[in-house]
């Protein structure tokens, strides 16, 4: 496992657990769909959730979330009707968020959890 999918995999699990402590639940991550990646897709009472995890340990290239292009929106927007899409989903309330998650060396992760975003 390369050491940027094993910091992902941490990012995510630090999200899940967040998220879990919320009383989300979990349904699904790391949902694959072409060139598209849902991290992790959650239901948050009756609104189907999709989440984009955005974790660093450092600000060298900014914060977490300062990294969500348009193009990426796009593509998470996609990949999210290819769900709903596959798993004949409809007349479902659904959002994004993303977590953002700062985990400086030493220091407690800070977590921003961004809701219905885009």
């Amino acid at each position: 496992m390369t050491n940027k999918v094993k910091k992902g995999k941490e990012g995510e699990e630090i999200a899940c657990n967040y998220l879990l402590e919320r009383g989300y639940k979990i349904l699904e991550k790391n949902y694959h769909y072409g060139h598209g990646e849902i991290d992790i897709i959650a239901k948050d009472r009756d609104t189907l959730v999709f989440v984009e995890v955005k974790y660093r340990k450092s600000l060298e290239y900014g914060m977490p979330e300062d990294s969500i292009t348009k193009k990426k929106q796009s593509q998470i927007r996609k990949t999210a009707e290819a769900y709903l899409y596959e798993n004949k989903i409809e007349n479902q309330s659904c959002r994004i968020d993303v977590i953002s998650i700062l985990h400086l060396q030493n220091e407690k992760p800070v977590i921003n959890h961004y809701m219905d975003v885009f």
